[in-house]
């Protein structure tokens, strides 16, 4: 058993609301823990993997390294329960109940989730889904470059109609949710893997149907998209960096490096930070991204504090902000954010907050609200990776209590739909509108101060394609580690 160096405070997104679900996420955001910190106490070996032994490592874990260790349920059998997640859940209800491990700790595959945080490696269409329930409509909210959607020609805005697995069978999205609601329409995608194909039948922005045959395919997501990611934009005369991420992982290090040099290059100082999506992803990464926001920071200025449970608690690290040669001094930041923003990307915004809060924002609605992270614990025997909800983070005030998302922690929110007729950083694109707005001193109407305050506002017009925020991320009930950090891909 090795204790991962690197890990994700999943938020999931986002992780999407908890594995199954749409809206959250139970992905996250990973932490390494502080050189020195030594190895987590061994659990007696074994040469099997069954599921019982599988169950009581985790166990094991949990107890030593969980976070809330008082609402662990001590004395639960594994017995009724048909897999290690079923029992994990079962560890973890009370905190659950509390609002304060939302499916945040899970069990995974070592190989899958190291290929995907490395490079982004997975397998599927290459496509961002939101559904609304309500309305029965799915819609494709990005599309990923190198992947089979995009190929096919479905982009941001599309609709999907039907589903099938040939022109024989399709079956309506009205249908499947009437059957078995989102999680219907999951299933009826298929399997994350190389090969599957699915009949679509689809309507584009414009307004044309069509049917489609799209199979599933091996590819790597960019945390940064080459056609709209990074861009310098006219604000009446003010240049404008935005950059959009999708996921904080290995290779969004150069991109992000990249993309600010850029900003540095062009004198930018005013800032949109495009996160709307966005579930987590490795801690490292969120540092650096809060690092490229911190030219104008010191060496002695606190970025962050992580803190681990009192027997811990020699792990709590503070991490201060570090000098990168491609940062920028920002006079003002636009963070566009919605229900599905969490964990590492709130990680990035609560940081800045002591040092920029009364010239920067959210845009578009409130934050998923994950103030708290994982770390991972690895089998490699049987290929488990545990991770375990085992640390907060908190700002250089002290802020590590948004469980309700960040809206209220900022002195400025502007509400704003997220607009997916348009792409994503187009200046007329609801959010990035809004975003340009406050950049330049308008009236905004201000985020509502809870993430239920905000579902509950949610309208869908049937003539439409625009959706206001928040809309529900598509998630499986398994959920493979591309899906936790990326909620929505499939």
């Amino acid at each position: 058993m090795t204790l991962r160096k690197s890990g994700s405070i999943l938020a999931l997104a986002a992780l999407l609301s908890a594995c199954g679900g749409g809206g959250g996420s139970s992905g996250g955001a990973t932490v390494s823990l502080p050189p020195g910190g030594g190895s987590p106490t061994p659990s007696p070996v074994s040469t099997t993997c069954s599921l019982q032994n599988r169950q009581n490592w985790a166990f094991d874990q949990l107890n030593e390294w969980y976070l809330f260790p008082e609402t662990l349920a001590s004395s639960l059998s594994p017995a009724p329960y048909a897999s290690v997640q079923d029992y994990i859940d079962a560890l973890t209800a009370t905190a659950r109940g509390q609002g304060r491990d939302r499916y945040f700790t899970y069990i995974t595959s070592i190989a899958e989730e190291n290929a995907f945080l490395n490079s982004g490696a997975t397998a599927g269409f290459g496509i961002r889904l939101s559904y609304d329930s309500a309305a029965s409509r799915l819609f494709i909210l990005d599309a990923f470059e190198g992947a089979p959607a995009l190929a096919a020609g479905l982009d941001r805005g599309t609709e999907i109609l039907a589903i099938g697995t040939s022109t024989a069978n399709l079956q309506t999205v009205g249908a499947l949710f009437a059957q078995g609601g989102a999680s219907a329409v999951s299933s009826a995608l298929g399997p994350s893997t190389a090969g599957t194909s699915r009949v679509l039948r689809v309507r584009d922005p414009a307004g044309t149907e069509m049917t489609t045959t799209v199979s599933k395919a091996d590819y790597a997501i960019q945390p940064i998209s080459p056609r709209y990611g990074v861009q310098i934009i006219d604000n009446g005369g003010t240049k404008t960096g935005y950059v959009n991420l999708r996921t904080f992982i290995d290779s969004a290090e150069p991109q992000l490096r990249n993309a600010f040099l850029q900003f540095r290059n062009a004198g930018v100082t005013e800032l949109i930070i495009d996160l709307r999506y966005n579930g987590g992803g490795l801690v490292r990464i969120a540092e650096l991204f809060a690092d490229l926001l911190g030219r104008n920071r010191f060496a002695n200025n606190v970025q962050s504090v992580t803190r681990f449970r009192a027997s811990k608690s020699a792990h709590n690290e503070t991490r201060n902000f570090r000098s990168q040669s491609q940062s920028v001094a920002p006079t003002r930041i636009a963070f566009i954010t919605t229900g599905g923003s969490a964990s590492a990307s709130e990680l990035v915004i609560n940081a800045m907050i002591p040092y920029l809060d009364p010239d920067m924002a959210l845009i578009g609605s409130n934050t998923y609200g994950k103030p708290v992270g994982q770390i991972g614990l690895d089998r490699s025997a049987c290929d488990d990776r545990i991770r375990i909800l085992a640390f907060a983070t908190e700002n250089a005030d002290g802020n590590a209590n948004y469980f309700d998302g960040l809206a209220s922690s900022l002195t400025n929110s502007c509400q704003a739909a997220d607009d997916i007729t348009l792409p994503l950083g187009n200046p007329g694109e609801a959010s990035t509108a809004r975003a340009l707005g406050f950049l330049s001193g308008a009236a905004c109407t201000p985020i509502s101060g809870s993430a239920a305050g905000a579902a509950a506002s949610r309208t869908v017009s049937p003539q439409s394609q625009t959706l206001s925020l928040p809309r529900e991320l598509l998630m499986p009930a398994q959920p493979t580690p591309a899906q936790r950090e990326v909620p929505g891909s499939f």
